[in-house]
């Protein structure tokens, strides 16, 4: 008998499969274990945390170019910690190799620098001077987040 959890597990799976042929991308175990992580987490994670929790599973290499492809084909976005560190989270379903559609605020709390992706906060509308092309816009707000502001009560 299948439990409640190995359905849903078997259901992200199959989730993570459907994506990355979407993408036309080879089914691996480290794309899958990456995909897996980052979709468990509520806030957005860099790549020492996503060795740590992948461990001997996947070389050092081989998720720099799972986490660069993921970029790349946009099924992944990244954001800069306030000290400088790159962490990553899913993109939304729109994304694509061509356009990413992460229009959100990115909230990063001051005291333990977790990332959190605003997705209902929406940015403005950028009106450019003519012959100018915009290629990205990232608003970051920060502050404590909840769990941190809790414990300064």
């Amino acid at each position: 008998m299948v439990t409640a959890t190995e359905k849903d597990q078997i259901t992200a799976e199959e989730k993570f499969t459907r994506l990355l042929r979407q993408n036309k991308l080879k089914v691996t175990q480290p794309r899958l274990g990456v995909l897996k992580i980052i979709s468990e987490k509520e806030t957005a994670i860099s790549q020492p945390e996503l060795e740590k929790m992948l461990g001997d599973t996947v070389d050092r290499v081989t998720l720099y170019r799972v986490l660069a492809t993921f970029e790349e084909k946009g099924i992944l976005h990244k954001i800069f910690d306030l000290h400088g560190t790159a962490t990553y989270a899913l993109c939304s379903t729109e994304c694509d190799e061509h356009h990413h559609h992460d229009e959100h605020v990115h909230f990063i709390c001051s005291s333990c620098n977790s990332i959190y992706c605003l997705d209902d906060i929406k940015l403005p509308k950028i009106n450019l001077p003519e012959g100018y092309q915009l290629q990205s816009v990232g608003i970051n707000a920060v502050g404590l987040c909840a769990e941190c502001k809790a414990l300064t009560k």
